[in-house]
């Protein structure tokens, strides 16, 4: 068991490492952008950091090119792979946090009318890049990231769902 103090920074570093070893921190900033960060916010600088503070904690192997760039490459370790198992096993007890300007503007009694738009528009937007994702999932995607991808789906088409209620119930 790890020492190390771990944050969901370093097990976002850990699964995708897991899932797309050997990578590079870079490797890691362009898959997150079109994955986790969709559901978890992240610093791509964040992982530059996370990656080498793992690999001194021994969670992560690393391997350093000899000449030009010298990257540095990374695979999870034995003690990583058992520092994932577990966190993905522990119970998850809290609910999802909204962090979403538009409910604060609501909230605060702004009209749901002027919001509506912007937002339709927007989440018609994330929408479209999920399904295109969905349709481009290559054979053998891990099947968390295939449900990741349908709660995303389902919950654009529940905003969507809210937002043009919002708006019709203004018009009434």
């Amino acid at each position: 068991m790890s020492t190390v103090r771990l944050t969901n920074a370093s097990y976002v570093v850990l699964g995708l490492i897991e899932v797309f070893q050997p990578a590079t921190a870079y490797d890691l900033k362009r898959v997150a952008g079109q994955s986790v960060v969709n559901f978890w916010s992240l610093p791509h600088t964040q992982l530059y950091s996370e990656t080498s503070r793992l690999a001194e904690a021994g969670l992560l192997n690393e391997e350093r090119e000899e000449s030009g760039r010298r990257r540095r490459s990374y695979t999870l370790s034995e003690e990583g792979q058992a520092e994932l198992d577990r966190w993905r096993a522990e119970p998850v007890k809290s609910l999802f946090e909204v962090h979403d300007p538009a409910t604060l503007k609501l909230f605060f009694g702004a009209d749901p009318a002027t919001l509506a738009a912007d937002q339709i528009a927007l989440h018609e937007e994330k929408l479209r890049e999920y399904e295109e994702t969905r349709a481009n999932l290559a054979e053998g995607t891990p099947r968390g990231i295939a449900l990741a991808l349908e709660m995303g789906i389902g919950l654009e088409r529940h905003f969507l769902d809210f937002w043009r209620a919002a708006t019709e119930q203004q018009r009434t």
